[in-house]
This record gives structure tokens, C-alpha cells and sequence, in this order.
């Protein structure tokens, strides 16, 4: 079973987590990733530059539907109980939960594996762009090349 969500609403990452876990008791491996707004931007928070808002746009049915892709290619390479993504859209501060992944499945091996696959593809596949606002002004946030060498690895 999948859920995927695209919402302008706050979400409690706890209680989502919780709730996905009862719905499959007997998955012995559960894996999750909860995507949060950082508060700069870099490399790190020593080198970067502040960030004090950002705001997530989508294309709305184009973005339900590549995540839907996506989950339908995790649950052909690994035998997935279940699939939860909920990905944010709108205006966001620093430290609001922006996405959640979580994978089911019997074994931890397939659940880390195929979390981390729906992270890295969707941060390079999935249309949702980013606007930060820092101390100079608002920018449109760039690809990232590090972002496309991660989800390389996944290329068959």
C-alpha cells in the first residue's frame, strides 16, 4: 500500500511515523526520513548564509504523479510492504518539517535502501523548486550537482 501526500499543511513527522508503523505490524523493518528546513545555506552552517524563510513551489499533478512513479519503481526493486511520502509546498521556516519518507518491508536492508532511493530521486526528479530568503534578499535555489551524483548510484 502508498501513500503520498503533497500538502501546504504542517505535518507531525512523530505521529505520522507512529500511525505508519500500525498499519504494518509485521514489517520487520521500518525506515524513515524526515526532511527539515535548514537555517542557511552551504555547505555548513560555518560557511553558509543565513536563511530566515524559503518557500516550496510544485506543479500541481505532475508533482503526485512523478512521486507516484517513483514509488511504483521502489516497490519493483524491493518487496515493500509499504510506502509513505509527504512533501510540503508554501511558506516554510527554519526548522519546519518539509518531507517525510517511510518505507515497510520484511528485512532493515530493503527499508534503508529503498528510503534512501525515494530521497535521492525525488530531490532530483520530483518538480518542487525553492525560494530562500536571506539577509541580502530572496533567490531561487539552483540544482544541486551533489544531489544528481547521489541518485546516480540508483540508475539501472
Amino acid at each position: 500500500m502508498s501513500e503520498i501526500r503533497v500538502q501546504r499543511e504542517a505535518f507531525d513527522p512523530g505521529a505520522e511515523i507512529n500511525a505508519f508503523c500500525a498499519r504494518y505490524p509485521t514489517s520487520g523493518g521500518i525506515a524513515s526520513f524526515i526532511g527539515q528546513m535548514r537555517d542557511f545555506r552551504g555547505e555548513s552552517r560555518a560557511v553558509g548564509e543565513s536563511v530566515t524563510a524559503m518557500t516550496l513551489e510544485h506543479y500541481p499533478g505532475m508533482a503526485e504523479g512523478q512521486l507516484a512513479a517513483l514509488v511504483t519503481e521502489a516497490k519493483q526493486r524491493w518487496p515493500l510492504d509499504g510506502v509513505m511520502v509527504i512533501h510540503r509546498f508554501g511558506a516554510l521556516a527554519p526548522g519546519d518539517a518539509i518531507v517525510l519518507v517511510g518505507t515497510a518491508t520484511a528485512h532493515r536492508g530493503d527499508a534503508f535502501a529503498s528510503a534512501e532511493f525515494l530521497m535521492d530521486w525525488l530531490k532530483t526528479k520530483a518538480p518542487f523548486w525553492k525560494q530562500e530568503t536571506t539577509t541580502t534578499g530572496a533567490a531561487w535555489v539552483e540544482a544541486r550537482a551533489a544531489d544528481d551524483a547521489q541518485a546516480v548510484k540508483w540508475k539501472r
